[in-house]
């Protein structure tokens, strides 16, 4: 770095205007690091974006929790940033992915140092919370815990030690150690003996502990006043409403302490919270978990020189050792009564605990604090290992020259109303002549179920119950569905056959594998039970949406042998199909290919996830590759057309060329990804969506960026204008498995289509027939293991 060029640091954490503790955190960190460097610090914000907050300065780049691509994205963005070092905040539910692991995608890919700090250690982690902690510390050069305990447990239960491993406390605000009357006096409470908790509420934090204790408290001191200071914490609004507060207030009516304790629900700034500090005379945290290894709050009480009664939590014992605050057992109501009562009748108690705690803090005032994080940012010397660390691969290996459009739901909400989703469209129109049908309902709850993991948007969870309503009202009382619905709401008499069994079971089997809360499950069980018995009499493509939906109900329900019997058996029955219709010219499981034919492979790759069959997979193999030499011309996808299909022993009809066929076939290249580990499915995923955007035979795009929609179909003239449920759909769930696999792969090939991987020789040959293309091998060797270079011939 050039003499008086800022040292560019990069913050990965959530920052104002969200509401969270380490946001504030991150905020007084900067802000504290910039004193300490003068003019020598440009931080720069990769805030985890929350809702639909906006942000400013220094925030520059957002990552949405639950989205692979975004961290890759984030990690591309920091290192064309010219970043010096990275700092990140790490809380395991502050990223995607199992325990946060999605954050591991973006260290490893990352050029600059990374330096971490550990706002939760925990004591006794399952294997997958132990490895994500692991992988964190690996990709960073420099771990900062803010608690003693903290460097034990990493190096005792983490393996992670040594220089490595810096002790750096929680900072603290820089004031004066003051008189409380006269900040009591700003909140009109004037002669009052006054108790504070402050921090987002959540049941975690034990209020009603020190409710129960306040009437013993009132009768020692009457003149006392509890302040519970704090909204509720987002995370719990969002799931559980007040149900907490207002069980808190039902206590605070029933104990008879209206006169005595004040809820103060917001969320307060930095200056209003020093005066509740100031104004306080006790401090209490009343918590119920011990392994809480950090306290922003306790920190703060402590800085400013508060008597504080506390529950043995981790952070407690470290900060309140030594007589700078009481400890009392967890759950203690009595204990904690005693002890407040203790400090406000005994002045030389409440005065010593007051000046302990103040001395303490001195060291731990933010000042002190970002000079000490200054001096590890603006060190001159990195580990070589970090100097030398390879640029991670382009993203363009997998995703080519166009974005990735932001999914929405704009479209969706056009063409629901309160029964469902309508068929069709005029344009962009909802078209009411032909009403609704169980297909593209049971397919909405699919893209919302996906569509709600990813974003956790509550207008998705909103049309999701529409969708579902709609599907389980399509069961009949002997499992059967119907399908077609005119739009007065009354079910069509002697409709045509249809899969829409099949599809009802794949939509239910998607909200049970992953149910936006538990209540989802009994209902849904209920009514897949009740339809699963008719899957030996469906077709094929209704069994292939079946075996999907069972797979997902063993995802939830893993013993359930008599699903497993039922998925075995409808996957028996199409390598059956696939037998008898086989020629040496023709690999398919009938004698015509019509519409959504990746379906079929992709169940039995599926299939062959759940038993482990040989035949499964070799007859998924086969097929994909029949369908992908039928439809891949080299460059982009040209699907099989609904005038005349694909019949064996003639040609396959170019138009007109269906959504629905680009939306299997992506779901069918991730499942083949899956089974192979060979990147170049994702890349032909990758093109097979693009067929959405322009790459197709008119190089036309189908995806409307205005209207969100998309349009029916290519015919030979164009594309057809109209904007109905099956395309918007196909096009929402083609981009939902595309962004889910853009970051699937551990090693992406390089620009120049070069895949090197670890592989037997059978997994070569796998990757030369998915290529459909002859490959040569390079073999080299290593002291530990060779690996072979798979190079496309060009």
């Amino acid at each position: 770095m050039a003499k008086g060029t800022p040292k560019k640091v990069a913050f990965i954490s959530s920052f104002p205007p969200r509401r969270c503790g380490i946001a504030t955190f991150t905020s007084d960190l900067i802000k504290s690091t910039a004193m300490a460097a003068k003019d020598e610090f440009e931080p720069l914000v990769v805030a985890m974006r929350s809702a639909d907050l906006k942000y400013k300065d220094p925030v520059k780049f957002e990552i949405r929790q639950n989205v692979k691509n975004d961290y890759i994205s984030a990690a591309d963005y920091i290192n064309f940033s010219h970043v010096d070092v990275v700092s990140v905040q790490h809380e395991f539910g502050l990223f995607g992915g199992r325990a946060g692991s999605y954050l591991t995608l973006l260290l490893n890919r990352l050029n600059a140092p990374v330096i971490t700090t550990l706002h939760t250690v925990l004591n006794d982690p399952n294997p997958v919370y132990h490895k994500s902690l692991v992988d964190v510390c690996n990709a960073s050069y420099e771990v900062i815990t803010m608690n003693e305990r903290g460097v034990d447990m990493l190096r005792d239960i983490y393996g992670i030690a040594g220089k490595k491993v810096e002790l750096i406390a929680h900072g603290i605000p820089d004031l004066p150690f003051v008189d409380s009357n006269y900040y009591k006096y700003k909140f009109g409470m004037e002669g009052r003996r006054t108790i504070l908790t402050f921090g987002l509420l959540s049941k975690n934090k034990g209020i009603e502990v020190m409710l129960r204790a306040m009437p013993a408290i009132i009768r020692a001191e009457p003149s006392v006043l509890y302040v519970i200071l704090g909204m509720t914490h987002p995370a719990v609004l969002k799931h559980d409403g007040e149900s907490y507060r207002f069980s808190l207030q039902r206590m605070v009516k029933e104990l008879g302490l209206q006169k005595h304790v004040i809820f103060h629900n917001r969320f307060v700034n930095d200056e209003e919270l020093r005066n509740f500090l100031c104004a306080a005379d006790v401090y209490a945290t009343p918590y119920l978990n011990q392994e809480q290894l950090t306290s922003g709050t306790l920190s703060f009480a402590v800085g400013t020189g508060k008597a504080v009664v506390s529950t043995p939590y981790w952070a407690a014992l470290e900060l309140l050792a030594d007589g700078r605050g009481k400890i009392v057992p967890f759950g203690d109501s009595g204990g904690m009564a005693d002890s407040v009562v203790e400090i406000v009748k005994d002045d030389s108690l409440f005065y010593s605990l007051r000046r302990k705690a103040y001395e303490y803090g001195r060291s731990r005032t933010w000042p002190k604090i970002g000079q000490k994080y200054w001096k590890l940012f603006s060190a001159k010397t990195m580990p070589v290992r970090f100097i030398t660390k390879t640029a991670p691969p382009p993203a363009e290996t997998i995703s080519p020259t166009v974005e990735l459009p932001e999914p929405s739901l704009v479209h969706m909400e056009k063409l629901t109303d309160d029964v469902g989703l309508y068929q069709h469209a005029k344009f962009t129109v909802p078209n009411r002549e032909y009403g609704y049908c169980t297909d593209d309902n049971a397919r909405a709850v699919i893209a919302m179920t996906k569509y709600y993991s990813q974003y956790t948007d509550p207008k998705a969870l909103q049309f999701l119950d529409a969708y579902l309503s709609f599907t389980l009202h399509s069961q009949n009382e002997d499992g059967s569905i119907r399908n077609l619905m005119n739009f007065d709401r009354n079910w069509a008499e002697n409709e045509p056959a249809h899969d829409a069994l099949g599809r009802v079971l794949w939509a239910l089997g998607s909200v049970m594998a992953n149910p936006p809360a538990p209540s989802y499950l009994p209902i849904i069980k209920d009514c897949f039970d009740k339809s699963v018995k008719h899957v030996p009499k469906l077709p094929p493509k209704g069994m292939a949406y079946s075996i999907l939906g069972m797979s997902d109900y063993l995802k939830q329900f893993p013993g359930a042998s008599d699903i497993k019997r039922q998925l075995a058996t409808a996957a028996d029955d199409l390598v059956t199909q696939y037998e008898e219709n086989k020629f040496p010219d023709w690999h398919w499981f009938e004698d015509t290919m019509t519409y959504d034919n990746g379906i079929l492979p992709h169940a039995l790759f599926v299939a062959g996830f759940n038993f482990g069959d040989k035949r499964y997979f070799d007859v998924a193999e086969e097929t994909c590759e029949f369908l992908l030499k039928a439809t891949f011309n080299g460059e982009h996808f040209s699907f099989v057309g609904n005038k005349g299909w694909y019949e064996r022993g003639k040609s396959k009809a170019q138009f007109d060329q269906q959504p629905i066929e680009a939306a299997s076939t992506v779901m069918m290249l991730r499942t083949a990804y899956d089974a192979t580990q060979n990147t170049e499915f994702l890349k032909l995923q990758r093109k097979a969506f693009d067929w959405f955007l322009g790459e197709n035979d008119l190089y036309i795009p189908l995806y409307d960026f205005r209207t969100k929609g998309c349009c029916d179909g290519l015919m030979a003239a164009g594309v057809n204008l109209n904007q109905g449920a099956e395309s918007t759909l196909s096009f929402l769930l083609s981009l939902l498995t595309v962004v889910e696999s853009f970051a699937a792969a551990d090693k992406i090939a390089a620009p120049t289509d070069v895949l090197q991987k670890t592989a037997t020789p059978q997994q070569i040959k796998q990757i030369a027939k998915a290529a459909g293309k002859p490959i040569t091998i390079k073999t080299t060797s290593s002291k530990t293991k060779s690996k072979r270079r798979v190079e496309e011939l060009t």
